[in-house]
């Protein structure tokens, strides 16, 4: 085999990623062998970030990746910085995505990138882009494992017959291998054991010479004080005790067996599955595809002018002799939208930051705090931060305007007329042709997305025709009914209702919106910044990220706000 510089998992299976979703085993089968580019941080704008090639092998943990680096003055320099380790970590970007549920259970590697480590901790799954109804998703995977240098010439579990052979040897290990797994301090504490084991039959014999007929006496090898402990493990629980660990498959389970207590402090403590503690958060993938959607530009106060011109006065008029001419009248709107801060801080006791070895502690935190500011930005420009008006930490609605409670000029209110007591199928039928109807007004760029709830959309793919079967059978399917590009679950838009002067209460029930036609606009200090300060006062790190920004639909008509009555 070609002499490889170094070796590390691409993917690894059956890992929670931040998303959601798992990555399950033989889900890249199809580039086992297959060799693909080793590239920089997934950037392909220049020949200069080639840094050599990837050899792929699936393996029943994931997919391996052998690592050469080229002759380039990249490749070199990468070269070192792997050697060296401060660069620890690989990513994959792969296409063509299937999935069952959460699981991702088919894709095709594209490319290999070194990363930074660290820089995305955990196991994640990027999105990219879908194109059109027929094509699969693209995503950038990371999972956080460690790079090696390269030692071997095959890679884990590469053929059955080697798997097999290490399953057999596994079975045939000796009483001394599985003794040589236990570090120095365990080995002394399985010492102490078996030498007080052999002087306490030592001291039986003799007991029995000298004192026939009398109770031998037992000691606990851990209890040396006055007032012996009655547990104890004599010479012959040790000769059981080893002569059932090959049966047993294990000297632990044999010792478990016999009923020794506190056994467990002689093996390896438990690992952690991943590097960095997992957060327990609300599905995210949507937030990704709202600022990524919108329109962005360097300066913050955004001014809109219109001309109304679809009033009747403004029509071209026919000209009768002899008759004065009429100017054209119509009105003009406008309105200006400034930039409010958007923040969030954190702070970390200064011990715990140096304590914390396993990870970098403020590397993790850096991201969670970086995730949710996007996640505030997103759901403010959709629906609002829900904040009552009179919180102190509320997004002013002036400033980042909520699409669904715009003004009438800018976002259209579709009613879903149904009665309040009407049946699951009823609601979702009455939301379809809503929403169709509702595109007569719509004056938005192209073809706009739906943001829906997971139990808007539900109700509607759980439509029955009269034979029974499901109206629509997918959710691309679904989404050309309703004449948008894409129909995207928003947990934030659950349970939302508000107060409309001429309907009562009314529920939120999905937004319509190409939020190409939403701006977010933030003056060059204006972007997001990370800062951090120590106190010295309380030893605390202090970290803060903010933004100042603001935000607007910038055309007119350009979203539709789909609601239901609430009643009382």
């Amino acid at each position: 085999m070609k002499k490889y510089d170094f070796s590390g998992w691409a993917t690894k299976n059956d890992l929670l990623c931040s998303d959601g979703r798992v990555i399950r085993k033989d889900a890249f089968r199809g580039n086992d062998g297959q060799t693909v580019p080793l590239v920089w941080n997934h950037q392909y704008n220049s020949p200069d970030n080639v840094l050599g090639h990837a050899l792929l092998k699936n393996c029943d943990e994931g997919v391996y990746a052998y690592c050469a680096f080229n002759d380039s003055e990249s490749g070199r320099n990468a070269k070192l910085l792997v050697e060296h380790g401060d660069v620890s970590a690989l990513s994959i970007y792969a296409n063509k995505l299937k999935h069952q549920g959460s699981n991702v259970i088919h894709g095709d590697i594209k490319e290999v990138s070194l990363v930074l480590a660290g820089a995305n901790p955990g196991a994640s799954i990027q999105s990219v882009i879908r194109h059109g109804e027929e094509s699969e998703e693209e995503a950038m995977i990371f999972t956080g494992e460690m790079l090696s240098l390269y030692h071997a010439e095959t890679p884990p579990n590469e053929n059955k017959k080697e798997e097999d052979m290490n399953e057999k040897d596994e079975k045939e290990e000796t009483l001394a291998d599985v003794f040589n797994t236990l570090s120095e301090k365990q080995k002394k504490v399985v010492y102490a054991i078996i030498g007080q084991a052999l002087e306490d039959k030592e001291s039986d014999n003799d007991d029995e010479e000298n004192e026939e007929g009398e109770d031998k006496m037992k000691h606990n090898v851990f209890d040396r004080d006055e007032n012996q402990n009655e547990e104890v493990l004599s010479h012959s629980d040790m000769e059981a005790i080893i002569s059932d660990a090959k049966r047993y498959g294990s000297l632990k389970d044999s010792v478990l067996a016999h009923g020794i207590e506190h056994i467990d402090y002689l093996f390896p403590d438990a690992k952690n599955m991943t590097t960095t503690p997992q957060f327990i958060q609300r599905d995210m993938s949507w937030v990704q595809k709202v600022m990524s959607a919108v329109h962005h530009t360097p300066f913050s106060r955004i001014k809109s002018t219109f001309a109304d011109i679809t009033e009747e006065d403004a029509r071209a008029k026919g000209y009768i002799k002899g008759k004065q001419k009429k100017e054209e009248m119509f009105s003009l709107l406008k309105r200006t939208t400034i930039p409010t801060t958007v923040y969030k801080k954190q702070k970390l006791d200064r011990d715990d930051v140096i304590d914390i070895v396993d990870f970098d502690v403020v590397a993790w935190l850096k991201s969670e705090m970086r995730m949710m500011l996007d996640e505030e930005i997103a759901r403010a420009l959709l629906v609002s931060d829900g904040r009552s008006s009179s919180s102190d930490d509320k997004i002013d609605e002036q400033n980042i305007r909520p699409i669904w409670t715009d003004d009438n000029l800018y976002t259209i209110k579709a009613l879903v007329e149904v009665d309040k007591a009407a049946s699951s199928d009823m609601k979702a039928k009455a939301f379809i042709r809503a929403a169709i109807k509702a595109r007569k007004d719509y004056k938005g760029s192209g073809e706009p997305t739906l943001y829906t709830t997971e139990d808007v959309l539900t109700d509607c793919l759980l439509m029955e025709d009269t034979t029974g079967r499901a109206i629509y059978d997918s959710i691309s399917k679904l989404a050309t009914t309703l004449r948008v590009k894409e129909i995207v679950t928003v947990p934030v838009m659950e349970n939302l209702s508000r107060t409309d002067e001429q309907n009562g209460k009314v529920g939120l029930m999905g937004i319509i919106v190409n939020l190409v036609d939403y701006n977010i606009g933030a003056d060059k200090g204006g972007a997001v910044n990370m800062f951090d300060d120590f106190d010295i006062d309380y030893n605390a790190q202090k970290y803060l990220i903010e933004t100042r920004c603001s935000g607007a639909l910038i055309r007119p008509y350009s979203a539709i706000a789909l609601e239901v009555k609430l009643g009382e």
